[in-house]
């Protein structure tokens, strides 16, 4: 996994996307349909109706990276299509690039109000 500079966020396009999508494409896609500015240097993710099949966009400052992965067994773990884009932390998309479901795992426990 590639380290994420301080500050990036992760977006999820909840709705399956035509995966022969390349740069272009996908950017109209964040900036029509995610209304969100694909140079701002955030990670915008797409699957595909089968959901083997995983591309992320991202602007580095000079240019945009289209990275690709297919799993070879299984699906990506993808929210339903309504949720419209979901907001992922970097250890979910750890896990999601691994193909575990992130979305059945707990997120950090509270912390007590009072020691003792």
């Amino acid at each position: 996994m590639i380290g994420l500079p301080p500050g990036v966020r992760i977006h999820l396009a909840a709705r399956p996307v035509d995966m022969r999508k390349g740069f272009d494409g996908l950017s109209v896609l964040v900036q029509e349909e995610l209304r969100r500015d694909p140079f701002s240097g955030h990670i915008f993710l797409f699957r595909g109706k089968r959901g083997d099949r995983l591309k992320a966009l991202y602007w580095d400052g000079s240019g945009l990276c289209l990275f690709a992965k297919r799993l070879e067994q299984g699906r990506f773990p993808w929210p339903p299509p309504a949720d419209g884009v979901v907001v992922l932390s970097a250890a979910q998309l750890s896990m999601l690039l691994d193909g575990i479901d992130w979305r059945r795992v707990k997120g950090p426990v509270k912390a007590p109000e009072v020691a003792g």
